[in-house]
């Protein structure tokens, strides 16, 4: 799967919830989890973390959303249950994106939700635990981004494989040949060392 993956939460206050976010994220393979405000006991975190997320994946602690830096060009997602959001199973996943959940008994802040590139909801009745929401939003990226064989019209397995993947051609770069052999030049190249012998 080409492209990387976040996942955190704001103001999320009970530590078995971060653990397990971090858990299912680090069995997912996102590339780092991140909360912001968060307020929970870390030691209380490692009974739901049982794969130690957070010494395998980079773990980003913001104190608060002004501190929150990502990455250049990834694409914030909000995860939220309100009337203007987008189904998840409608929601095309960005290449590059950090999905943010609001806390277990409030919504996203109105500043992090304006912040947002995207808001996101699952299509359930109401609310479910924010760990489950994690889980289904990175199982749904999975699925979009994946390659897996094709589902099959009745119930059961595959029926076709996977199909091959297909390279393109080779890449000739003749027009950059001069660049290789002209050797660097202005500031911080005077190094007569430096010189092609």
């Amino acid at each position: 799967m080409r492209g990387y993956f976040a996942i955190g939460a704001e103001r999320i206050n009970k530590a078995m919830n971060v653990g397990a976010i971090f858990r299912t994220a680090h069995a997912f393979g996102a590339s780092f989890v991140f909360t912001v405000a968060g307020d929970y006991a870390r030691p209380r975190m490692k009974r739901a973390d049982t794969s130690d997320a957070a010494g395998h994946v980079p773990y980003y602690a913001f104190p608060d959303l002004d501190h929150m830096i990502l990455p250049a060009g990834c694409t914030l997602v909000g995860i939220e249950l309100t009337d203007d959001a987008v189904d998840l199973p409608s929601f095309t996943h960005p290449g590059r994106a950090a999905y943010v959940l609001g806390p277990e008994r409030g919504s996203l802040s109105p500043e992090m939700t304006a912040r947002c590139a995207h808001i996101i909801k699952i299509p359930t009745r109401f609310c479910i635990n924010v760990s489950l929401a994690a889980a289904i939003v990175m199982y749904d990226r999975t699925i979009a981004l994946g390659r897996f064989a094709p589902r099959p019209m009745r119930p059961g397995g595959p029926t076709e494989d996977l199909p091959e993947h297909v390279h393109g051609g080779p890449i000739f770069r003749t027009r950059a040949e001069p660049f290789r052999e002209a050797a660097p030049t202005g500031p911080g190249f005077d190094d007569p060392s430096l010189e092609k012998t």
